[in-house]
């Protein structure tokens, strides 16, 4: 990479990646014209992009792919997380080829165009992973004109204005605005090659009244979530992150669920860990993932820190310290729990093998339990889908 003076562009180029340092990466731009500002992250997933840029907890971020391929296999409407992408573009090594997939209706391309993100190709994504290794992730933006005309002063104040994550509430950007029943005019449970989302026949629970109410807290859910409590014989309800405790508890819930999302954890947690607190005292079954891991952390005295480089990808190997078994996981967080802060009542259940950072807690005086990571696997392995079954287990 570059620093930003002097320059020129360089012919053919149509894109470009400006950081606050001042470092310039050209390429070749796709999908929307025009430019975003964010944090640059990366994402070391070989597959799943769609479900990626989709994923909520990526409101506010550019993310660099380091696997080269994406966008080869095309887009659908099944491999969404969310109704919108949520990431402002991504960074892709190679050109985006025409798709090959007997699943695509959409060329990466062209979706992206439609939903107004921003591509970049021709990176040496390489590289930049190691910059944002060895230096944090950084605020960037990444701009695109079919024209090749740059204004690199102005992208990089850009850049350097950007306030970054910390400090940010991103929940209430991207949570839904009303409550809704999952499974009213959306899918039920996981998908299945050839028949599509579909849940399983329980035999027990033949209708949804007879299934245990989970009311589903949404700081920037993933569908998968929702489709896996339904998988594992829940009914499920979904609030706004600003729900209060007397609209939660009005729904009549059985369980608490608190969801993944986006931005620091300590800033949504203004409003929302009063709220988790009053709900911990009910003593009703609480389960939370990724942000909702780290709000009950604070709700129970502890601390959350940005992260240098943050994780994200769906490879990450945790140690559950019940039994010394490793899971295979995915991550997506730029945040984590400081354990030294946790206190005596909340016991820690399982730990990074990469780092060491904290990676799940549960407590000893009420039934609640929370783990960092995605168990929902989208994209991802499926080691830890029996967390779903655990917490509706408890329902009943």
């Amino acid at each position: 990479m570059a620093d930003a003076k002097p320059f020129a562009v360089p012919e053919g180029a149509t894109g470009v990646l400006v950081l606050a340092s001042g470092e310039v990466a050209w390429g070749r731009g796709f999908g929307a014209e025009g430019e975003v500002v964010g944090e640059v992250c990366f994402h070391t997933a070989m597959t799943g992009y769609q479900e990626i840029m989709t994923d909520p907890s990526f409101a506010g971020q550019i993310i660099t792919f380091t696997f080269p391929h994406i966008g080869n296999v095309g887009t659908n409407a099944d491999d969404v997380e969310a109704d919108e992408p949520h990431a402002l573009g991504m960074i892709v090594r190679e050109d985006v080829t025409a798709p090959s997939n007997f699943r695509n209706v959409e060329q990466l391309d062209a979706w992206m165009k439609r939903h107004a993100r921003v591509g970049l190709a021709g990176i040496d994504t390489r590289a930049l992973t190691r910059r944002i290794r060895t230096g944090g992730a950084p605020n960037g933006v990444i701009a695109h004109s079919a024209a090749g005309k740059f204004d690199i002063p102005l992208l990089l104040e850009m850049a350097r204005a950007w306030p970054g994550l910390e400090g940010m509430d991103l929940a209430k950007a991207v949570t839904t605005e009303t409550h809704f029943g999952w499974g009213d005019n959306r899918e039920g449970g996981i998908w299945r090659l050839g028949f599509g989302y579909q849940g399983k026949v329980h035999e027990v629970h033949t209708s949804d009244d007879d299934r245990p109410h989970v009311v589903a807290v949404d700081y920037g859910s993933k569908h998968n979530i929702f489709r896996n409590l339904v998988e594992a014989g829940a009914k499920v309800s979904v609030v706004p992150a600003t729900a209060s405790y007397d609209e939660i508890m009005a729904l009549g819930p059985d369980g608490i669920f608190l969801s993944n999302g986006p931005g620091d954890p300590a800033a949504t947690g203004e409003y929302a860990v009063p709220v988790i607190r009053q709900l911990l005292d009910t003593k009703l079954p609480m389960f939370g993932i990724c942000l909702g891991h780290q709000l009950i952390g604070i709700a129970v005295g502890g601390k959350t820190t940005k992260m240098f480089q943050g994780h994200r990808g769906a490879n990450h190997p945790v140690k559950r310290l019940s039994d010394g078994a490793v899971e295979i996981t995915s991550m997506n967080h730029g945040f984590a729990v400081d354990r030294d802060s946790l206190p005596a009542n909340a016991r820690e259940t399982h730990v990074s093998l990469f780092d060491g950072s904290n990676c799940g807690i549960e407590l000893t005086d009420r039934p609640a339990f929370s783990v960092q990571y995605h168990p929902e696997a989208s994209p991802g392995p499926q080691d830890s889908l029996y967390l779903f079954e655990k917490f509706v287990g408890m329902l009943r």
